[in-house]
C-alpha cells in the first residue's frame, strides 16, 4: 500500500506539520515509528545539547586538575581529561546497571548518563592544537570548533580542510583566507561571504571562479572588477592601493560602502551549487537532499545540518557525517557509521546504536553511556547476542507502555531524542542562541534555563581604541597587551601567528575579541530555518532594475519558493530563473 501524506500536530510547539510518503518510507527501513515534534522543535531538541564554540576551564573529576573542556563547570557531569578517558585505565562496563521494568527508560538512562564520566572535550588526531573542540585530523590551530583536515588556522568554526585562516564561518578548502562566511576552494578570499572557487577577492559577496575583485556581486568567472565595475589590471591595482586598507579607519569605512552596495543586488533563494533536487541553504554537490542546512557530499538527506564527507540516506542528522549512513535523530557522530538512532557523540566506526552518548568504536548498543570497542550492551551491562535483542523488544515495548512526561507535559517513548532537559547545557551554552538569540529574560520565560558563565576576568592593558590604526606601524610588543574589547569589554589578546598572519596581509588589529567577531558572522550567516516567499522581480519590495530580459517578460515573477531570508530580511531575493539572468 502507498503512503500518503499525513498531517500531524507536534506536541512542543502545537503547530501542524506534514509527514510525506518518502519520510514514512525512511522511518519504516529505520523502524522507527513517526515523529511527534515538527522538524524545526526535533532540530532545537538536538541543538540544546550542543557547545559549538564555548571552552571552558574546570576540573578533572578524576584527578581534581585543573583542564579545558566543552562541558562548563557547572554541568552536573563527571568529566575525565580526554586522553586518560579513551585509554584503558578505566572501564565504563562498572558503571552498568539493570534495567527496571517498573520506571520509565528516560528517567533510569538520565540516572546512568550522569553517572559515568564523560571525554572533557570531543577530539582526534590534533596536533599542537589543544584550544578546541569538536575536531579531528588538526595541526597547529587554536581556537577552532566543529573543524576537520585543517592546519596553522585560528578562530574558526565549522569548518573543513582550512589551511593558514583566520575568523571564518561554515567554510571548505580555503587558504590565506579572513573573515570570511562560507567560502568554499578560495584562496586570499578577505571579509567575503558565500564565494566559491576564487582568488584575491575583498568584501564581496556571491562570486564563482573570480579574481582580482572587491565590493562586487554576482559575477562568474571575472577578474579586475572594483564595485561591479570592470577595470584594466592597472586601473584596478591603482584604486586598490587608494583604499589604503592597512589602516582600520580607511577599512571600516570601505566595508560599510561595499556592504550598502551589495545590498543593491539580487540573491538567489537558496546558496547552493551542484545541488541536485535539492532543497535547503548551503549545499553543495548534493543529490536528493531536503530542507537541510550546510551539506557537503550528501544525498538522500533530509531536515538535516552541517553534515559532510559522502553522508547518505539520514533524516534529522545534525553535525558531521564523514561516510556515514542510516541516521536518524542523531548529533555530533561521523566517522564511518552506519544505523544510527537518537545518539550523542557516538564516533568512529559505530553501527546499530540507540540511545547512546559519547560510545566509541561499538556496535548493538541500547542506552549505553561512554562503552568503547563494545557490542552487545544495554545499560552499560554486558549480554550474550541472544539476550540482547530480546532485552531490547521488551524495552522498546515498556517505553510505549510506560512513557516519560516532562513538567511541560511532553510525552517521551520509542522514537524521540533526548529531552532537552536532561542536557547538562542551558540555553545560552548551547548553538540555540546563535541560531534564536534571546536574552537571559526572554529565554526563561520561554522556559529555558540560563547559566552565567564563570570566566575569568583579566586586568586589560590597552583599549581597542587605543590599537595603532596601521598593521605595518603595530610593534610586536602588541603580543604583551591585554586588550580591552570594544564590545564586550572583556579582555582578549593577540597571538602569534595572527600577528604574523595580519601583517603579512595588510590587515589592522581587530577591535573585538573572538566571541564577539563570532557574533557578528552568525547575524550575517542564514539561519536553518525556511520561509515561503515569492520571487520579488518586479513584485515591489526595494528597487533593482534588470540588466537582461526575463522569461516572465514585464509582468511580475510568479514563481514561489522556500528560502531561510526571512520576509524582513533587507535581501532582495530571486528565484532561480531571474537570478541567472542578472549574473554576469
Amino acid at each position: 500500500m502507498i503512503a500518503k501524506s499525513e498531517a500531524k500536530n507536534c506536541q512542543n510547539c502545537k503547530k501542524d506539520f506534514i509527514v510525506e510518503p518518502e519520510d514514512f518510507d525512511f522511518y519504516e527501513k529505520m523502524k522507527v515509528p513517526p515523529p511527534t515534534f515538527c522538524p524545526e522543535c526535533r532540530m532545537k531538541r538536538r541543538f540544546a545539547w550542543r557547545n559549538e564554540h564555548n571552552l571552558y576551564r574546570r576540573k578533572d573529576d578524576l584527578t581534581g586538575k585543573e583542564i579545558f573542556s566543552g562541558l562548563p563547570p557547572a554541568a552536573p557531569v563527571k568529566v575525565y581529561e580526554k586522553e586518560y578517558w579513551i585509554s584503558d585505565a578505566w572501564n565504563s562496563l562498572t558503571y552498568g546497571r539493570p534495567y527496571d521494568f517498573s520506571r520509565s527508560f528516560f528517567e533510569q538512562f538520565k540516572e546512568l548518563a550522569y553517572a559515568v564520566p564523560w571525554p572533557s572535550r570531543s577530539v582526534q588526531k590534533t596536533v599542537n592544537s589543544d584550544y578546541l573542540d569538536q575536531a579531528g585530523n588538526i595541526k597547529n590551530c587554536y581556537l577552532c570548533f566543529s573543524i576537520d583536515q585543517s592546519e596553522d588556522s585560528s578562530y574558526v568554526v565549522r569548518a573543513l580542510e582550512i589551511r593558514n585562516s583566520l575568523d571564518l564561518l561554515q567554510s571548505t578548502n580555503d587558504e590565506l583566507c579572513y573573515e570570511g562566511i562560507s567560502l568554499s576552494g578560495c584562496y586570499q578570499a578577505f571579509f567575503s561571504e558565500d564565494c566559491d572557487n576564487s582568488i584575491d577577492i575583498w568584501f564581496s559577496k556571491n562570486l564563482v571562479g573570480c579574481n582580482h575583485c572587491f565590493g562586487s556581486a554576482n559575477l562568474r568567472n571575472a577578474q579586475y572588477y572594483f564595485f561591479n565595475e570592470k577595470l584594466s589590471k592597472e586601473e584596478y591595482e591603482k584604486r586598490f592601493k587608494e583604499l589604503n586598507l592597512h589602516s582600520y579607519q580607511a577599512l571600516t569605512k570601505v566595508a560599510v560602502r561595499a556592504k550598502n552596495h551589495i545590498l543593491n543586488f539580487p540573491v538567489k533563494y537558496f546558496n547552493g551549487l551542484r545541488a541536485v533536487d535539492s532543497t535547503g541553504e548551503y549545499l553543495r554537490n548534493t543529490k536528493n537532499v531536503k530542507k537541510s542546512f550546510f551539506i557537503e557530499e550528501g544525498q538522500n538527506i533530509k531536515y538535516s545540518q552541517n553534515v559532510y564527507g559522502g553522508s547518505q540516506d539520514s533524516y534529522d542528522h545534525t553535525i558531521w557525517g564523514n561516510d556515514s549512513s542510516l541516521i536518524y535523530e542523531s548529533l555530533t557522530c561521523g566517522e564511518q557509521i552506519n544505523n544510527l538512532k537518537f545518539c550523542f557523540d557516538c564516533w568512529p566506526s559505530c553501527r546499530d546504536l540507540e540511545y547512546c552518548i559519547s560510545c566509541r568504536s561499538s556496535s548493538n548498543l541500547f542506552g549505553c553511556v561512554g562503552l568503547q570497542k563494545k557490542q552487545y550492551c544495554i545499560f552499560n551491562v554486558q549480554y550474550s547476542k541472544e539476550e540482547y535483542f530480546a532485552l531490547r523488544e521488551k524495552i522498546i515495548k515498556q517505553m510505549a507502555e510506560m512513557p516519560y512526561r516532562n513538567a511541560k507535559g511532553i510525552t517521551y517513548s520509542y522514537g524521540e531524542f533526548f529531552p532537552e532537559e536532561f542536557s547538562p547545557f542551558v540555553y545560552n551554552e548551547t548553538q540555540l542562541i546563535d541560531i534564536y538569540p534571546l536574552t537571559k529574560e526572554e529565554a526563561i520565560a520561554k522556559g529555558y534555563s540560563w547559566r552565567e558563565p564563570e570566566l575569568k576576568e583579566y586586568q586589560t592593558t590597552i583599549l581597542a581604541s587605543n590599537l595603532p590604526d596601521v598593521i605595518l606601524q603595530t610593534p610586536e610588543t602588541i603580543l604583551k597587551e591585554l586588550i580591552q574589547c570594544e564590545t564586550c569589554k572583556r579582555a582578549y589578546r593577540i597571538t602569534q601567528s595572527e600577528f604574523d598572519f595580519l601583517k603579512k596581509m595588510g590587515i589592522p588589529l581587530p577591535r573585538s575579541c573572538f566571541n564577539c567577531r563570532l557574533a557578528v558572522r552568525f547575524v550575517k550567516l542564514n539561519k536553518p530555518l525556511y520561509y515561503h516567499r515569492q520571487c520579488i522581480c518586479m513584485n515591489g519590495g526595494r528597487v533593482y532594475k534588470n540588466a537582461n530580459a526575463h522569461s516572465h517578460g514585464e509582468k511580475p515573477c510568479p514563481n514561489e519558493f522556500e528560502t531561510s531570508y526571512a520576509p524582513d530580511c533587507p535581501e532582495i531575493i530571486y528565484c532561480e530563473q531571474c537570478y541567472q539572468a542578472e549574473v554576469v
